[in-house]
Parts: C-alpha cells; sequence; structure tokens
C-alpha cells in the first residue's frame, strides 16, 4: 500500500470514527457550528497533504483536533476576538487528551442544540445527522426522499438561523428536554436506517452502530420516556438479527425467512424487556409499536408461524400516528400476508398518495414481491430490474438475482 492510500484511509477511519466527536467539541466550545465545521474540513484536507509525507500519526483524532483548534484560532485573531473565553479552551497543548473523546455527552448537547424551537422542525434530524453524526447531505437527503440539492439548501439555512439568532449552545433545562428528545430520537432512527440504504457505503456499519449506542445512552438518559425505551427495544431487535441477515453466498436474507436460531437470544431479551417497561407508561408512540412489530416478527424464534394479524394490525396503528412512505409500503405486505391475497395488498400499494418516486428502490422491491406472489411473473420481473438498477448493495443485488433467477427457472 502506498503513502498516499495509508493517509487516505486512515483519513477516512477518522472521519468515521471522529467527526461527531470533534465537531460537537469544537461548536460547543466555540458557539459557532458553521466555523467549526470549515476548521474541520480544512483540518482534514491538511492532513491529507501531510500525512502522505510525514506519516500518519498515532493519534489521528488528536492530531485533527489540534489543527481544527489551529484553525479556530486563525479565525479568532482575523475577528479580533482574543478576549472571548472560547479562545483559552482552544489552547491546549496537543499532548493534553481532549477530555469529550470518550464521553458521548457532547454530541447529545449538540443534536439538543440542534433540535431548538427556532429552527424547523423537519430540519431538526437532519441537521443533526450532518452536524453531529457526519452524513453527507446527499445520504440525508435519501433518508427524507428529497433532491440532494434541496437538502443541502435547508442544512445551509438552518446553521444560518443557528449563527442569526445566536442559538445558545448550552444545555437546555430539563424543562425544555421533552420538546426536543422526540427530533433527537428520530435522528438517531434515521442514523441507522441508513445502514440499510446506503448498506454499501463505507462506514454504514459504523453508523448503524454509533446509532445503536446512542439509543441506549438516551434511554438511559431518560428512563421514564416510553419513546426512548422503544427506540432502543427497536434498535436492539434489529441488531440482534443481524447475523441472520445474510446467507452463506453473502446475499440478503428478507426477515420471514432468517433462521431464528442465528438471532441474538440476549439481545432479544433485552429488548422485551424495554419493550414491556414502555408499555407501563400506557402511551403508545412510533417507535413502541415499531419495536412491538419486530417483537411480533420474532414471535417464530418460539416455534410459532409469523401472526401477521397482529402485525396488520400494529401496522395501521403506526400508520394513523407516523404515516411515513416505509411503513405504508410494510402495510401492503402485511395486508397480503394477512389475507392470504397479494392482491389486496398489491392494491393497496398502487394507492398509495402520493406515490413514492421511481428512484424509491425499496417500493419496486415491494411491487416486484407482490407481483410474484399474486401471480404477475412478467411484470414481477420487471419490477425486480428496477429494484436492481437502484441498488449498489452487493448483498441486495445478490437477494434480486435469486429472485430474477426464480422466475426464469419457472419459464418467465
Amino acid at each position: 500500500m502506498t503513502r498516499d492510500q495509508a493517509a487516505r484511509d486512515a483519513a477516512e477511519a477518522a472521519a468515521r470514527a471522529s467527526y461527531g466527536r470533534l465537531l460537537a467539541w469544537l461548536a460547543l466550545r466555540w458557539r459557532d457550528l458553521a466555523a467549526a465545521e470549515d476548521a474541520l474540513a480544512e483540518a482534514f484536507l491538511a492532513a491529507l497533504h501531510t500525512w502522505p509525507r510525514d506519516g500518519v500519526p498515532r493519534s489521528p483524532e488528536a492530531w485533527l483536533m489540534t489543527a481544527a483548534k489551529r484553525n479556530m484560532l486563525k479565525r479568532a485573531r482575523h475577528r479580533r476576538m482574543a478576549r472571548d473565553p472560547a479562545r483559552q479552551m482552544l489552547l491546549a497543548t496537543p499532548e493534553e487528551a481532549p477530555e469529550p473523546f470518550d464521553l458521548p455527552d457532547e454530541r447529545l448537547r449538540l443534536m439538543l442544540v440542534c433540535a431548538h424551537p427556532a429552527i424547523e422542525p423537519m430540519l431538526r434530524p437532519a441537521l443533526m445527522l450532518q452536524a453531529v453524526l457526519g452524513v453527507e447531505a446527499a445520504r440525508i437527503a435519501g433518508v427524507f426522499l428529497v433532491a440532494p440539492e434541496a437538502m443541502a439548501k435547508r442544512l445551509g439555512r438552518a446553521k444560518a438561523k443557528i449563527k442569526a439568532a445566536g442559538i445558545r449552545f448550552e444545555t437546555p433545562e430539563a424543562r425544555d428536554l421533552p420538546a426536543r428528545l422526540d427530533a433527537v430520537l428520530e435522528a438517531i432512527y434515521a442514523a441507522y436506517a441508513l445502514d440499510g440504504i446506503h448498506e454499501a457505503h463505507p462506514g454504514a456499519a459504523d453508523l448503524a452502530a454509533e446509532a445503536a449506542f446512542l439509543a441506549e445512552l438516551v434511554a438511559s438518559l431518560s428512563p421514564g420516556h416510553p419513546e426512548a425505551l422503544g427506540l432502543h427495544a427497536l434498535l436492539l431487535y434489529c441488531e440482534a438479527r443481524r447475523p441472520a441477515r445474510l446467507d452463506a453466498a453473502g446475499r440478503f436474507v428478507p426477515l420471514d425467512r432468517q433462521d431464528p436460531a442465528r438471532w441474538d437470544a440476549a439481545r432479544l431479551a433485552r429488548a422485551d424487556a424495554l419493550l414491556a417497561r414502555a408499555a407501563l407508561a400506557q402511551s403508545p408512540g412510533r417507535f413502541q409499536l415499531e419495536a412491538a412489530i419486530q417483537s411480533a416478527h420474532c414471535h417464530r424464534r418460539h416455534g410459532g408461524p409469523t401472526p401477521w394479524g397482529d402485525i396488520l394490525a400494529l401496522y395501521e396503528g403506526l400508520l394513523a400516528l407516523a404515516p411515513s412512505t416505509g411503513a405504508r409500503l410494510a402495510h401492503a405486505v402485511a395486508l397480503a400476508r394477512a389475507s392470504g391475497d397479494a392482491a389486496a395488498g398489491l392494491a393497496r400499494l398502487d394507492a398509495l398518495d402520493p406515490r413514492p418516486p421511481d428512484t424509491h428502490q425499496s417500493w419496486w422491491a415491494v411491487r416486484a414481491h407482490l407481483l410474484e406472489a399474486a401471480g404477475h411473473a412478467a411484470e414481477a420481473a420487471e419490477a425486480y430490474w428496477a429494484a436492481r438498477r437502484l441498488t449498489t448493495s452487493p448483498a441486495v443485488l445478490g437477494y434480486l438475482d435469486a429472485c430474477l433467477e426464480r422466475l426464469a427457472a419457472r419459464g418467465h
């Protein structure tokens, strides 16, 4: 491996592992999110120029922090802010170990800042994904089904609003937390969902692990918040099934075809306990319902069939609270399985208003599945091909190829 490639690999690894912590530390102490992003971007650029020549430092994260702080100080001098208290926070020597590296509280504090009431509610989770977790605008756009250019403009407006409004970079008071926590939970869930949407993207699994960790942390800090418990349970159910998501050939395995013996029993037990605790509040919400759906899917681990009727009812409750595109697609599948009538599920899918864009990969995959189950082989093949063109995940490509081969073997 060349020195240039080693330096690029080290910089990419540092970005995946440390971007959120570094940005949170800089933004919270300097109280300027845009300036912190610029300083950190310059530090990464400097790394790509310096590391190939001098070698990758023993602690890339500490090197980047030192470089970013230096960039912030240059801005301070230019703006004649030498007396600002934030300047003293940036004067630590390179040998000092930055306090926040092992503490997730910095990221959560910045996420709560991004949930400030002055910021548009629909932009708060997206801003957290980019500013705290380092997700590119194009990937965020895929989660929220908008054009990348539109998402980039919205994020730019949100950051400008933070600066122009002088939003304080302090942890909100206790009375403010309930109003902001829902946006934090949504951002964590969106970060985890990116693992599936962009499975082939470098660092996707790292982002999922980060989201699962943050969900656990938020639940521990808010033990009486049923939705925080619900999200933690939901991600535990998903993580418990991770070992069974791929077959021996590395192809994606749908949930109802996974081998329950490969699921993580300890994680499932923890998820069951969390969901039971959340139910005690008698205040059902989106993440509790999604966790309950996943719990129902796990019924097979006890030897019983998948309770599609219960799952259908849970999806109907979920749609009443949070009618997302993903929930609508899954509801159509649940209807087909519960009724034993694929045509009914297909009719529900075709009646979606608004219909997902033609670039929505999951819509084509679900449509292909229902068309095949309804006996429309030719149309199913076309839909499988459409779904195939919209993914770069090797695991999903392998699964879709197997579906097409199955149809071909039947003479269609």
